[in-house]
């Protein structure tokens, strides 16, 4: 084409740029750097010009060959990239949901640095902005965690993926992802377990220990699958639950204001470790008024906080109305 310019002083054919295209395009699935192919492609331009004073139709020629021809690289790169975040996407999704051909997401596992015979433990961080792929956040975490963990948003949430060994890597996780988002983030870490099927068991429960921390009004900013695993057997057989709270608590309903009162004295009480002194500056209370609350909630419900077993009794129908959302909520 450029000793036809050279010697016609013709302008490049339209097809003859869309064949540039078409081999820029090839090019980068081949793997080339751009850097080279345009070398090459300036090598040529030389060598047509042989020594002689390069006329402008050449040199425009030559010009246009080399950006149609990276502009097809560059298509080429573009779709590779939207592919392989489409098949990243895929596999995370079927790696955390426990889904999919295990011989296929064992081969994907191994190309990105998981090994089926290991154990994983899963992380995820909760904000109040959500996460997004390829945000400058996520690329800083990356960077901050690499060659420990699998990144990836999921949902709106980010999503770690560690060795079950590596013990600092979530708390870690947890204080970066903290870092970037501020205050008011929350990151909930399920259990190891062996194999990528335990990637979506761990994952599992990281999620149960987010809803479960919203129900309880934790506050993190951690919090782990291990720590509350009475409160699954809570939960279990609800009707049960709810035949406890209602049993106890329900008489509350009675008092000033309803039962929500009472109860919120009653959680932060437990909360305080049962100390008096310390429920009361929490509530904004003083020692009478509380004293007088809990002498209210013995006289409705005819247990007293004050012995050890009916404390107990109350602090566990306390904690079902917490995490049945009663009395918000209605029990049947």
């Amino acid at each position: 084409m450029l000793g036809e310019v050279s010697a016609t002083g013709r302008r490049p054919a339209r097809e003859e740029l869309d064949a540039r295209r078409a081999l820029g395009e090839r090019a980068a699935e081949a793997g080339h750097g751009l850097s080279a192919l345009v070398g090459a492609h300036l090598a040529a331009t030389r060598a047509a010009l042989a020594g002689r004073a390069a006329p402008d139709p050449l040199l425009h020629a030559a010009e246009q060959a080399v950006d149609a021809f990276t502009e097809g690289w560059e298509r080429a790169r573009r779709l590779a990239v939207r592919q392989e975040e489409a098949a990243r996407r895929e596999f995370v999704d079927d790696l955390l949901l426990g889904r999919g051909d295990p011989g296929r997401l064992g081969e994907r596992a191994e190309d990105l640095g998981l090994r089926p015979a290991r154990t994983y433990t899963v992380a995820v961080a909760r904000a109040a902005t959500p996460y997004a792929d390829g945000s400058p956040g996520v690329g800083r975490l990356e960077r901050a965690l690499e060659g420990a963990v699998l990144l990836a948003t999921k949902e709106g949430r980010l999503v770690c993926v560690a060795p079950g060994e590596e013990e600092g890597v979530p708390a870690r996780f947890a204080r970066r992802a903290r870092a970037e988002r501020g205050p008011g983030g929350l990151v909930a870490v399920g259990r190891p377990h062996p194999g990528l099927a335990g990637v979506a068991a761990s994952y599992a429960e990281a999620l149960r220990a987010l809803d479960l921390a919203d129900r309880l009004g934790f506050e993190g900013p951690l919090v782990r699958a291990a720590e509350l695993l009475v409160f699954p057997v809570l939960t279990r057989d609800r009707d049960a639950l709810a035949d406890l709270v209602l049993s106890v608590l329900g008489p509350l309903r009675a008092g000033r204001g309803g039962a929500g009162p009472l109860l919120d004295t009653l959680t932060v009480w437990f909360d305080a470790g049962c100390v008096t002194a310390e429920a009361a500056r929490r509530l904004g209370l003083s020692v009478r008024a509380l004293t007088y609350r809990l002498e209210r909630i013995r006289s409705l419900t005819a247990h007293d906080p004050g012995n050890p077993t009916h404390r107990y009794t109350l602090q566990t129908a306390a904690l079902g109305a917490r995490l049945l959302n009663w009395p918000a909520e209605p029990l049947p």
